[in-house]
């Protein structure tokens, strides 16, 4: 019997949280995330939505290794996505990335726009995740790619505890208690999965990658 689920708000948009966020160095877990994900997706040119993109780093790096795709970048935070769009013009890459203001549990998008789908850290932000996979599966195209990642939450108070003493001393306090709350919000490995059930999600591989997380995948297809 795991934990009650501890909703933290849908939306990261302080100028104090988004810019605490960015500074925190995620780059490992980025370049896995990004280098797995392209895995998925064999093509030479592919259109991709990346939900939840925060502060840009991901598009960033899979199109720095993947200069022929175009990547659209959704965010409900205003303030991620300036952070973001200074990002994106430091690296030069405007033509390839297209940052919107977009509700991922509405997207204004076309049925079977994409190539491929991704979102790292976004689920346990949802209240209910489950329009969000509706309009995914509506989005990518049939056989698309779909790469999702995030925390899950653990059985019990002391792991949390445990994690969060794990992250080490370069996490600031604002740093600290936003992985805290996102440990409590997220969800579990089971509730995923039928999540992903009742999207009719069924051809997609979910398993448990790290002490912390889950991942969703799909490769792409003809």
């Amino acid at each position: 019997m795991s934990i009650e689920r501890v909703l933290e708000p849908e939306v990261m948009d302080t100028i104090e949280e988004s810019v605490a966020y960015d500074a925190m160095d995620f780059s490992e877990v980025n370049t896995a995330f990004v280098k797995e994900a392209i895995a998925l997706c064999p093509q030479e040119q592919a259109t991709i939505l990346d939900a939840g993109t925060g502060p840009g780093h991901i598009p960033i790096l899979i199109c720095q290794i993947k200069p022929q795709w175009q990547v659209t970048a959704i965010d409900l935070a205003a303030t991620m996505l300036e952070i973001a769009a200074q990002h994106v013009q430091k690296a030069g890459l405007q033509a390839q990335i297209n940052l919107e203001l977009v509700n991922a549990k509405k997207l204004p998008y076309q049925d079977e726009q994409f190539d491929m789908v991704i979102s790292n850290s976004l689920i346990h932000h949802l209240p209910d995740p489950l329009p969000f996979f509706l309009e995914l599966k509506r989005v990518v195209k049939p056989h698309g790619g779909i790469f999702i990642r995030d925390l899950f939450r653990p059985a019990d108070e002391a792991t949390i505890n445990d994690l969060v003493n794990s992250i080490g001393v370069e996490f600031n306090a604002i740093q600290t208690k936003c992985f805290r709350d996102s440990l409590y919000a997220a969800f579990t490995l089971d509730e995923v999965t039928e999540l992903f059930s009742q999207a009719g999600l069924s051809d997609v591989k979910i398993y448990q990658n790290s002490n912390r997380h889950w991942t969703a995948e799909r490769v792409w297809s003809e």
